[in-house]
């Protein structure tokens, strides 16, 4: 009540505000923002008035906090698709997908048709060490059915402090046959980055998404890399697709293992002098080895900053589908004690050579298009940031969409192929029906990176930006 008794009391101050600002408009010499300000308070005390009748009239008791939500979530989405307000749970789940840890099983669950699936244990946790597979079905959790749960309220009952006690009621098999599994919470660490040799010549690194382990996790990889397989090493390859974004800094923490000069992205606010531009430091961790980044239209936000910086650099070849288009960055204001935060956007971003991508997304140097099973078809594309109601426009030549679909089996990964392809410079007949240059676009896996602006303003903002447009689909509990 005394968030509501504050709020009743500033929309009857905007109303004192708004006589006085009305009389002053009379006054000589008063300025167009005077009026403005005026209309400003006019409609503060409209929504004073609106919100004072719903409590009073309404045929059922309202729920004023929820009331009050709905109103700052309507102001935010009117702005873009991006922007919104996370009450304080949402805010604290935002913040554990960011850090990438906390207590919990280390499964990766879905929901299909009201169901629980697990999608795969993590290696290493107690969901893996418990002998959990992947198609599980999670039937109960410590007693308690699950039917009739959101994925959020599954996964929340499954998390909790480390070394505390959670029992699972398991359905394994075609049979449905039920277990029950006694585990041990720890301490989960997201692993958004996974590595591997391909063959014995290829270090291969896949972001899943961008959170604050990332840039270590590829600092990592690279160094295992230059021991095994050492010498033989013929180049990386960088997979974002289906990569939905997240931190800004580690994004560019990610370009600046791969180059060491130059400007790798600048953020653009309202004001010309919020123009800020980070810089690589020296220090390549790939020695200059040949590159190639896989993207697709599931590619959002921050791996879109990696992605376009690679390419103006010239540091890369981009092979896959044209990402998802999303060019602008959200900061995320923390609105104090268990109120919340705002994901607010706050700027557009540019690659290198000034380009945004917002609603048009980043063209691969190579196009290569998977072979679509036909259960999946027409449903393996997304709509793009062009799609999305009341998205910031960018001109005239907005695109919508591409295909997002990645096989599970690697053999039947085209795009992953042809950028193993082209490291070994291997040429397949049967590839140029399936591989389309993108026009006026250089194929070379590694020219020089090309000389980049300095500096227009030291990098440091208050609070955290993001660039993530969407969570992921899977949950981590």
């Amino acid at each position: 009540m005394r968030k509501i008794s504050l709020l009743l009391c500033g929309a009857a101050l905007g109303a004192a505000t708004a006589l006085v600002g009305t009389q002053a408009f009379l006054i000589p010499g008063a300025t167009p923002a005077t009026a403005a300000a005026a209309d400003t308070y006019r409609s503060l005390n409209l929504f004073g008035d609106v919100f004072e009748k719903i409590r009073t009239d309404y045929v059922e008791k309202p729920d004023d906090e929820k009331l009050v939500e709905a109103a700052i979530n309507g102001m935010l989405s009117s702005l873009d698709p991006h922007s919104s307000y996370m009450d304080a749970k949402a805010f604290n789940d935002m913040q554990v997908q960011t850090r990438g840890e906390f207590g919990g099983l280390g499964i990766e669950v879905t929901q299909e048709n009201g169901l629980i699936k697990v999608v795969t244990p993590i290696d290493d946790t107690p969901a893996s060490h418990a002998g959990i597979l992947s198609g599980d079905i999670i039937a109960a959790i410590d007693g308690q059915a699950v039917d009739g749960l959101t994925l959020n309220q599954a996964v929340d009952k499954m998390r909790g402090e480390p070394n505390t006690v959670v029992t699972l009621k398991i359905l394994r098999g075609p049979k449905k046959d039920a277990r029950d599994v006694k585990l041990t919470r720890a301490v989960i660490q997201i692993k958004s980055v996974r590595s591997k040799t391909e063959g014995d010549d290829i270090g291969y690194i896949r972001i899943t998404q961008f959170n604050e382990q990332t840039a270590d996790g590829v600092r990592d990889a690279l160094l295992k890399f230059q021991t095994d397989p050492g010498d033989k090493l013929k180049g990386y390859i960088l997979d974002l697709r289906n990569n939905p974004g997240g931190l800004l800094d580690q994004s560019i923490a990610v370009v600046n293992a791969f180059v060491d000069h130059g400007e790798i992205v600048s953020t653009r606010g309202r004001n010309a002098d919020e123009t800020m531009r980070y810089n690589a430091r020296p220090g390549d961790l790939s020695h200059d080895k040949p590159l190639v980044v896989l993207i697709n239209g599931g590619s959002a936000s921050a791996s879109e900053i990696v992605a376009g910086a690679l390419q103006d650099h010239k540091r890369a070849t981009i092979i896959g589908t044209r990402s998802f288009g999303k060019g602008s960055v959200q900061t995320i204001i923390p609105l104090g004690s268990d109120s919340g935060a705002l994901r607010l956007t706050t700027a557009r971003y540019y690659t290198p050579s000034g380009r945004s991508i917002q609603a048009q997304g980043i063209e691969p140097d190579i196009i290569v298009l998977e072979d679509v099973p036909a259960d999946l078809k027409g449903r393996d594309e997304t709509k793009g940031e062009a799609s999305l109601k009341g998205h910031l426009l960018n001109g005239t030549h907005e695109q919508f969409g591409s295909q997002a679909y990645v096989p599970p089996d690697e053999k039947n990964d085209k795009q992953l192929i042809a950028a193993e392809d082209l490291l070994r410079g291997i040429k397949r007949a049967d590839a140029a029906s399936a591989e389309t240059p993108a026009p006026g676009v250089s194929v070379a896996p590694t020219p020089a990176p090309a000389p980049a602006p300095a500096p227009a303003k030291p990098a440091a903002p208050a609070a955290k930006p993001a660039a993530t447009p969407d969570p992921s689909a899977g949950k981590s509990p």
